[in-house]
């Protein structure tokens, strides 16, 4: 059952919404155009608002309900985390789309949402108010992943959501790495 649960996980955050829907209603391959990744804001970029929300709560509904599903089926915190885990590794690394994929960060964020919903509250909200005041999506997703494990220590969770917080950040700063360089040298593209 452990087994499945986390191949399904995977399986689900390796759907590759931004494409799927990009192709469907606005008839463009999301891979083609802007920075050439399926995930929320290249489909904001391109395709406008609607697309951008609509791929940003399919994608973040990929990483609650893999958390969800290790809940109903095994039912203990570590597989909810491992859960989660493979579904932001889905998303990253698509089995449909060659190993390739999004950056993690909306299907990340729908698995704290089911972990710390308090610390999902507060980064997503630092996270909204660092866009606004600089319109760098990355930046608010870089400091809103580093916030993650230090607003669970804070808030006292246990070890196990503190150590997935730092593997998940680390996760998303990595899949960062080309936004980091552009931010260090001003030319980061803003929505």
């Amino acid at each position: 059952m452990t087994a499945l649960t986390f191949i399904l996980s995977y399986l689900l955050g390796s759907i590759p919404n931004g494409l799927i829907f990009g192709k469907l209603f606005w008839k463009k391959d999301l891979r083609r155009y802007g920075s050439h990744n399926i995930g929320a804001t290249n489909a904001w970029r391109v395709l406008g608002r609607r697309a951008g929300i609509l791929i940003f709560v399919l994608d973040f509904l990929k990483g609650e309900l893999s958390v969800f599903l290790a809940q109903i089926l095994i039912g203990t915190p570590l597989a909810m985390i491992f859960a989660g885990l493979f579904a932001i590794i889905g998303h990253s690394f698509s089995v449909f789309l060659g190993f390739r994929g999004g950056k993690g960060v909306a299907t990340g964020l729908g698995v704290i949402s089911m972990l710390m919903p308090q610390v999902t509250a507060i980064v997503f909200l630092i996270w909204v108010v660092i866009f606004l005041l600089t319109r760098y999506v990355s930046l608010g997703s870089i400091v809103a992943s580093i916030l993650v494990p230090v607003l669970a220590f804070v808030f006292g969770y246990p070890i196990e959501f503190i150590l997935f917080g730092i593997l998940a950040a680390a996760f998303i700063i990595f899949r960062h790495k080309e936004n980091i360089r552009r931010l260090s040298m001003g030319n980061e593209n803003k929505v």
